[in-house]
């Protein structure tokens, strides 16, 4: 990927000099560089997959499983559907539109077990999705949800939908912009695209340095900054209509696990401990909130929310 240009702006791409990064969360042995746009600060994983390494890598570690039973999944439901989970949504922010209320249809494009389906349906939403590994499209099913295991590239709805979600999924694309042109299609005129992605002027970015949690590879194959994903989105005929900054308390304390537990070549289990995640995110939002709000203010949070209107 080093002599390609940037998918944005066409601009040169130039890699970080000694700065190597490793997966954090699964335990991949492999390391990667980063390579940069000096123009539009899109960054790079370097070597990205192939599409055929990707897809192994996703069914090797990354997809869901049939996981049920266990403490760390009984919680979560809990807690996803309670009303403590509304009332966290109003202090810690919404980087997966989980508040948004309204009508008309909307598709979640990588639904996995279709976890955030039952909220937008529960919205108002004529909720459906799209999700290519089978175990997890099963589980969505059952619970009565409408989901398609195409690839986004290949998938072709029957009628237009007003919203489509991409939420933690843009930046796993092996091409952003085939992505963004097929979403175009699928949408109705003047419908709502909903993106949520990682920072790369995140200031946390620059705290934990390698250890920083959404580097993620090498499933995050493009690291967004503000400027790059408004201009790709510009290109790709959206509109942009809000582009917030949030800082979730989950990412946070996903880092401080990572630098203090990660090591390359081994699983970090930590990340799945709920009592361990669980008491550093309400240390980070009771001790740590000026802090986030600040860094948000300041465009520097964790997470990229946009709201874009297909022009």
């Amino acid at each position: 990927m080093g002599d390609q240009s940037c998918i944005a702006c066409g601009e040169s791409l130039i890699r970080k000099q000694n700065f190597i990064v490793f997966d954090t969360r699964f335990g991949l042995a492999s390391i990667y560089g980063i390579i940069s746009c000096a123009y539009c600060t899109l960054e790079f994983t370097n070597p990205a997959p192939s599409e055929v390494e990707l897809d192994h890598l996703y069914k090797t570690y990354y997809n869901y499983s049939g996981e049920k039973g266990t403490i760390y999944v009984h919680l979560r439901h809990k807690f996803l559907l309670s009303a403590l989970y509304r009332l966290w949504m109003k202090i810690d922010g919404d980087c997966s539109f989980h508040g948004l209320r309204g009508k008309g249809r909307l598709i979640d494009i990588g639904c996995n077990e279709g976890r955030g389906l039952s909220i937008y349906r529960k919205n108002g939403f004529d909720a459906e999705g799209l999700e290519i590994n089978q175990a997890a499209a099963s589980i969505a099913r059952a619970e009565g949800f409408t989901i398609y295991t195409d690839t986004i590239h290949k998938f072709y709805p029957d009628r237009p939908y007003d919203v489509v979600l991409l939420s933690n999924v843009l930046e796993h694309s092996l091409d952003q912009k085939i992505m963004l042109s097929h979403v175009k299609t699928i949408l109705k005129s003047g419908g709502q695209l909903w993106i949520s992605c990682p920072n790369n002027r995140s200031w946390l970015r620059s705290l934990f340095g390698r250890y920083w949690i959404n580097w993620h590879v090498p499933f995050h194959i493009v690291h967004f900054s503000p400027d790059g994903l408004r201009q790709l989105l510009e290109e790709a005929g959206f509109v942009i209509v809000e582009m917030r900054h949030e800082t979730p308390a989950l990412w946070v304390a996903h880092s401080i696990i990572a630098r203090l537990f990660a090591r390359r070549g081994k699983p970090t289990a930590q990340l799945r401990n709920p009592f361990l995640v669980a008491g550093l995110m309400l240390f980070i939002r009771v001790f740590l909130f000026p802090i986030l709000w600040l860094g948000n203010r300041l465009g520097r949070g964790d997470c990229l929310v946009v709201t874009a209107k297909k022009r």
